[in-house]
């Protein structure tokens, strides 16, 4: 019934335009399949949905059937919208439940991480959505390591663990304003052993070394971690502050 309403709503804001394969067609799920990529192309998600659904639901020998599932996730992630990616998700877990060893199945898994990719909300907010992304993104390299699409996965990974990384980095830097020195250093140093290829790490090092230099920690201690970012940093907002803290500690 639910599919039937969706069928007659996208068939009244389309006008006359032809939703359903003509009469007689010799191949009416191909026809459904070449229309809705049409729409796919011309970003008419709920047209490209529309046909995509008729295949799903009314021809369930077709070999369109499995692109169709994929198509109609990728429909929802298009629109962009947080409850369009929720609907997103979950097209691709229920594509992963009934054809786990098709050919497209990284592409499913890959989608589904970025169904909660696309719903992280900034580092100050809750980071569910990142941690479920990450989680995604995980199983994908754990399942299928010589996938073509990894080179983007590991991309967009990095985007997502920089989101997390930053997150906490942030907590550490409010402590560190706060003077609190000790929850600074913890959180600091809990970014680096979780994360150590994290982007900004250069301000994590800063504020580490600086919160160690003026804490009741050692000046040695510091010492590393203002030498690390001027190692690995060529550009950094830190570097010339960093250079200067550097060498006043190393005459104390």
């Amino acid at each position: 019934m639910l599919a039937l309403l969706v069928l007659l709503v996208a068939a009244g804001g389309c006008g006359n335009k032809q939703l359903g394969p003509p009469a007689g067609a010799a191949q009416p799920d191909r026809f459904l399949f070449d229309r809705a990529n049409e729409a796919i192309v011309k970003e008419q998600w709920l047209n490209a949905r529309t046909y995509f659904m008729q295949i799903v639901d009314n021809y369930p020998q077709s070999p369109f059937r499995p692109d169709a599932k994929l198509g109609m996730g990728d429909s929802y992630l298009g629109e962009g919208s947080a409850e369009s990616s929720v609907l997103a998700a979950n097209e691709f877990r229920e594509f992963l439940t009934f054809y786990p060893t098709n050919a497209r199945a990284d592409y499913a898994q890959y989608k589904l991480a970025m169904s909660h990719f696309r719903q992280m909300r900034a580092p100050e907010r809750d980071q569910t959505e990142t941690r479920e992304a990450l989680r995604e993104f995980d199983t994908f390299f754990q399942r299928y390591p010589d996938s073509a699409l990894t080179s983007e996965v590991k991309q967009n990974w990095r985007i997502t663990r920089d989101r997390l990384s930053d997150a906490s980095y942030r907590v550490g830097l409010t402590y560190y304003r706060a003077r609190w020195y000790p929850g600074a250093i913890s959180r600091f140093r809990e970014v680096l052993a979780e994360d150590p290829g994290f982007t900004g790490r250069d301000g994590v090092y800063f504020y580490l070394a600086e919160s160690l230099a003026k804490s009741d920690k050692t000046v040695a201690e510091a010492i590393p971690y203002f030498a690390r970012l001027i190692a690995e940093f060529d550009q950094s907002e830190f570097l010339e502050e960093a250079k200067k803290r550097l060498e006043i500690l190393k005459t104390q």
